[in-house]
């Protein structure tokens, strides 16, 4: 484990004795911390639901004076590396002074014809920020994201999706001594301390800037007033040959986060999947519903392009923010091995733009976090909360 702040710290211990790993990891983030821990998250990606189960049961009474918090993985993240597919466990632990720690757990009722979320706790006028842990198989994060705002006002979320190496059925979440099968998990943290994130959809535009003109529901029929799908076929006609293998191996479209911009470049658009064509109709179907009158840029995805978009978020960061102590990783399954050849690279990013800091997380099945001020969940995405020192003490984000 290398040494870091005294304030954030994380360790890594990989190996098929998950309780032990789980002591190895978290014991490595608490000694790297000048005082006790207020916070401490895991992450563990196991074959075995109930090793999973025994290792966050002795992860979370390891620090028992602080709020514990963690979830089961397909890969984890600490000590600026990246294990995907493996028996392993990596902590993080932070001392956050007097700022607050609001533990929650969400679960979903049926109320008539529509389900509710319930346990959020009451909102504070200094809170800043909910670190948000779901199971994608029993909890509606989509929606509940979506529509955060309604109840949450202006709050940042930022976290993932766990997910289990047996998929459906074995997500483990974890708080505070207690074990969920379902549901969601998280913190608030209030109070005088100095948080932001970092999204990196890691997409560049391809084409113009065009305008919705007719859709319905996720199909979108008319850009610019032609058939969605005449004016894509006419963007990739003019695109290089290297630019229409992306499109071929996975198309996505930004939807404009500032309609009144007078450009739309790279970073200005939520990313959005596009799941097919329907020729009949001549329409594009994509993976949200796009209101007429959007702004829409078509988008493609390859590790050259992701790794440029994370390094310039993150030095555009450090310029901003000076210095950084600390931070929570949340990086999509579909990054890593699979688009950089190496699961390291995102953990790498953050150490090689804010230094030696405590950094820890887990490979999601879907990432949470804030683009233009609103809350999404997203896909192929480093979704980062990001712990300063500037301006500690003040309530301003």
């Amino acid at each position: 484990m290398a040494l870091l702040t005294s304030r954030f710290a994380d360790g890594l211990a990989v190996g098929s004795d998950l309780s032990a790993a789980a002591e190895t990891a978290v014991g490595q983030a608490l000694a790297g911390l000048s005082g006790p821990a207020d916070l401490v998250c895991f992450f563990i990606c196991g074959e075995d639901p109930d090793d999973v189960v025994r290792a966050g049961q002795r992860a979370m009474t390891l620090a028992p004076g602080a709020h514990v918090i963690g979830c089961s993985a397909t890969g984890v993240i600490g000590d600026a590396r990246g294990v995907e597919l493996s028996s392993s466990v990596s902590a993080w632990a932070a001392t956050l002074g007097s700022a607050r720690v609001t533990p929650f757990a969400l679960e979903t009722l049926r109320a008539e014809d529509k389900f509710v979320v319930v346990g959020l706790p009451e909102r504070s006028h200094d809170d800043q920020v909910a670190i948000l842990l779901a199971d994608p198989y029993s909890f509606p994060t989509d929606a509940f994201v979506e529509r955060s705002g309604e109840v949450l006002g202006d709050l940042p979320l930022i976290g993932g999706l766990a997910n289990g190496l047996q998929g459906r059925g074995s997500v483990r979440l974890f708080a505070d001594g207690e074990v969920y099968t379902e549901g969601a998990i998280g913190v608030i943290l209030s109070g005088p301390i100095e948080v932001s994130t970092v999204v990196s959809q890691g997409c560049r535009p391809i084409g113009p800037t065009m305008v919705v003109t007719r859709a319905e529901e996720n199909l979108l029929l008319e850009l610019a007033g032609q058939p969605a799908l005449a004016r894509l076929e006419d963007i990739v006609s003019d695109l290089e040959e290297d630019d229409r293998e992306l499109v071929a191996s996975g198309l996505q479209i930004g939807l404009a986060m500032d309609e009144y911009a007078e450009r739309h470049e790279r970073g200005d658009f939520l990313i959005r999947g596009v799941l097919g064509i329907d020729p009949d109709r001549e329409a594009v179907a994509v993976g949200d519903v796009i209101d007429i009158g959007r702004t829409v840029r078509f988008q493609v995805r390859d590790a050259e392009t992701a790794d440029e978009d994370l390094y310039e978020l993150l030095d555009a960061h450090r310029e901003e923010f000076g210095r950084v102590d600390g931070a929570l990783l949340f990086a999509c399954n579909g990054r890593g091995s699979a688009m950089f050849g190496t699961a390291d690279h995102d953990a790498l990013a953050l150490r090689d733009t804010l230094g030696p800091i405590g950094v820890a997380g887990f490979f999601a099945a879907g990432e949470v976090g804030p683009v233009g001020g609103q809350n999404h969940v997203h896909g192929f995405t480093a979704s980062i909360l990001v712990f300063s020192t500037r301006g500690t003490g003040s309530y301003d984000r």
